[in-house]
């Protein structure tokens, strides 16, 4: 699996880079588990995000806008990657393909095989970008620009990023799985980039959809208040 993070995991980018693909959505979570390391990929309609991690460690993590074209491929777009800041604004591609509820990748004669975690169908799947932040007691909007955070969620699974992509500084990450009922939305931390004693931890807020609108309000992870506001993108 060292491959995959030293070269910002080029071989598995991307993804169902084939608009044949869309017969059968390529959309949700997926993994791949070694005896010490995790790959798992988020991908959403127009957004993908590829992370390695073992229980000890984060080790990278990388993704950004993709799109299916008339030739059957997909054109990616590189928003970040932490092993290697360089690729930010690159336009990598792959082959692939499903093998039964399985997607294959293929570059360089390496060849992944990804696992289905679920089909991304969720009342918060999508991607996120945080506009509002409560200090002091009150809501302050936060500017769009190229340092931005944002929240990859398909039907289970859940990651934030924070970055830059004019200067292709990558700030933090971390992700795992969710749960949203009864306006609870609840994490479980599986990789955190800042501080591994954070995994296994489960983060709970009250929050709220209204239509591309989500807000919600509890503690973070380091045990501060917490209320946002993020907008579907």
């Amino acid at each position: 699996m060292k491959i995959f993070a030293k070269t910002g995991m080029l071989f598995m980018l991307f993804l169902l880079g084939i608009q044949q693909l869309k017969a059968q959505s390529a959309e949700g979570a997926w993994q791949v588990k070694t005896d010490s390391t995790t790959t798992i990929m988020l991908v959403t309609p127009d957004y993908f995000t590829i992370t390695t991690y073992t229980p000890a460690a984060f080790i990278s993590t990388m993704g950004g806008t993709w799109q299916g074209t008339t030739e059957g491929n997909a054109t990616t777009t590189i928003e970040f990657n932490s092993a290697d800041k360089a690729q930010v604004g690159q336009h990598p591609d792959a082959a692939a393909a499903f093998e039964g509820d399985q997607l294959a990748l293929t570059l360089g004669g390496k060849k992944l095989v990804f696992t289905r975690v679920d089909d991304g169908v969720a009342a918060l799947a999508g991607r996120w970008q945080i506009t509002a932040r409560e200090a002091n007691g009150k809501m302050n909007n936060m500017p769009s620009g190229a340092r931005k955070t944002i929240k990859i969620l398909t039907g289970s699974k859940f990651q934030w990023v924070a970055i830059n992509t004019e200067t292709g500084e990558f700030f933090g990450t971390g992700g795992g799985s969710y749960t949203f009922e009864n306006n609870e939305y609840t994490e479980k931390i599986e990789y955190f980039s800042r501080d591994n004693n954070r995994v296994g931890a489960s983060l709970s807020f009250k929050g709220s959809v209204n239509g591309n609108k989500w807000e919600h309000s509890g503690k973070s992870s380091d045990g501060k208040p917490l209320h946002e506001e993020w907008s579907r993108k």
